[in-house]
């Protein structure tokens, strides 16, 4: 952080920013230089940013982008049986897109849907909002691979979800209901299967 810290004095970096950082990280880094952004996933589904890194760039002032808001694109319905999954799609290797607990989120995503309907929204939009509705500071990062879904994307930011319906999402996507974790366990060789 001090040699990053001396390029942004020197004028050769504007900004500084982590990616995937902890809230003690973050709040030690904060203590040599402000952090412009961090960048980690959220989503219904990935909360781990509500463990201290939300309030922890709320606090110090930096903005939080988030990847993945639309679950690797669960939540706008691109996984529904993993064997539609091309063979070097990442989701393959990811523990949430597998076997029963692929069902198991399926089942939740039933419950989700039901509730995109209620709003008047797609899925994907409502996770979007969802993300968008946690603080003034959070920017969720969607990708997509169509100009529809691009357009739907940005429709979310003017979506106005009502607060018990957002309320539901909360409830519903919970770590404990979401099955299997965000990526796999590392073997034994320090890589990942």
């Amino acid at each position: 952080m001090g040699v990053l810290a001396d390029l942004v004095r020197e004028g050769k970096v504007k900004a500084i920013g982590h990616s995937d950082v902890s809230a003690a990280t973050l709040r030690k880094a904060q203590t040599v230089h402000p952090i412009a952004a961090v960048q980690n996933e959220y989503s219904p589904w990935s909360r781990n940013v509500e463990l201290g890194v939300l309030d922890a760039t709320r606090e110090g002032g930096s903005a939080l982008t988030c990847f993945s808001p639309a679950g690797r694109g669960f939540f706008a319905g691109a996984v529904r049986n993993f064997d539609d999954l091309a063979e070097n799609d990442l989701r393959r290797s990811r523990p949430r897109f597998q076997g029963a607990n692929l069902q198991r989120n399926l089942d939740l995503l039933a419950r989700f849907e039901a509730l995109a309907r209620k709003a008047g929204c797609t899925p994907a939009q409502l996770s979007l909002a969802w993300v968008l509705s946690r603080s003034d500071h959070v920017m969720p990062v969607p990708g997509t691979t169509s100009l529809r879904h691009l357009e739907a994307n940005f429709a979310a930011r003017e979506l106005a979800i009502e607060p018990p319906i957002l309320a539901e999402v909360d409830h519903l996507m919970t770590p404990q209901a979401v099955a299997g974790a965000r990526y796999p366990r590392a073997d034994s060789g320090g890589g990942r299967h």
